[in-house]
């Protein structure tokens, strides 16, 4: 799949293994051998060696009814394996047959928010949206329209910390796959950076790391730029730094004010981060350190 397309996988069921560790010979071998073994049906396979950081990564995804067995025992005889390739290994096993869940975080800038409830709402994603939490109302209409409760939460100047805590308290308890701040113009405390540390999903309206922080189309127009951009990626308490899912830019001319800037610049974030959401909820993107491998 190109980086231009947006679409999920067929619907057919899937074990997805993923997987990264030290590069070395024999892995590939490995894990061909155990997946033949189990009598997996390779749907998808994609591999990537990391020339400076030695690492090897892949993303392998099986049919499930050519497994004759239940993700978990699947999962448990593959953890064998695994341990041949060291104790730094990262990987995990999961089935596309599990129901996935999205929470979204709003303020008051709807595309984004609008794009992803369609997209759930035709089955583009493969996820359920339960919830949308927004520290404004104005969106409060519109969610209501695909049927998605609305939780609203002030974040007033003097109570940030509680505002914090109580979306704390609703995300957690629906446990979501995926935290998407979808324009959520608030920023996550550290604590709540380390407890979502790989779900939360930021969406920033500028190609990082070139204008961070608010308002970034207004200092790109300050600069005089001639290409605008958006930003998927995990959040992390250093701001607007975390690992990149996804970017993409438009082009400009010194004609655009600041507010054509805008209202372009919306068209690229929501594609950036339907495409970030989805690579995510697929489990296609593998992080190391401060950076990613995206199998897309």
């Amino acid at each position: 799949m190109s980086n231009s397309q947006i679409s999920s996988d067929d619907g057919e069921r899937r074990f997805v293994l993923t997987l990264g560790c030290p590069d070395r010979t024999g892995i590939v071998a490995a894990l061909s051998g155990f997946l033949t073994g189990v009598g997996g049906w390779i749907t998808e396979a994609a591999y990537h060696s990391d020339q400076t950081t030695g690492w090897f990564f892949t993303r392998q995804a099986v049919r499930a009814d050519s497994v004759s067995m239940t993700v978990d025992e699947f999962r448990s005889r593959f953890a064998d394996v695994a341990a041949m390739f060291g104790p730094e290994v990262e990987w995990e096993v999961t089935d596309t047959g599990a129901p996935k869940s999205v929470v979204l975080l709003v303020s008051k800038d709807s595309h984004c928010l609008t794009d992803l409830l369609a997209r759930a709402e035709r089955g583009d994603l493969p996820a359920k949206v339960c919830a949308v939490i927004g520290n404004h109302r104005d969106l409060e209409e519109i969610t209501a329209r695909f049927d998605v409760p609305f939780h609203h939460v002030p974040f007033p100047a003097d109570g940030k910390a509680e505002a914090f805590a109580e979306v704390r308290r609703l995300v957690d308890g629906y446990n979501p796959d995926a935290i998407v701040l979808a324009r959520f113009m608030q920023i996550l405390p550290a604590e709540l950076c380390e407890a979502w540390a790989g779900r939360a999903i930021n969406i920033h309206h500028s190609f990082l790391p070139s204008f961070i922080g608010a308002r970034p189309y207004h200092q790109a127009f300050n600069r005089g730029v001639k290409l605008i951009g958006a930003t998927c990626h995990y959040v992390t308490a250093d701001l607007d730094a975390g690992p990149i899912i996804e970017q993409d830019v438009s082009r400009i001319t010194h004609d655009y004010s600041a507010a054509d800037m805008v209202r372009q610049g919306r068209d690229i974030e929501t594609l950036v981060l339907a495409r970030g959401v989805l690579w995510h909820l697929e489990n296609r993107v593998l992080v190391h350190d401060r950076k990613t491998v995206v199998f897309a």
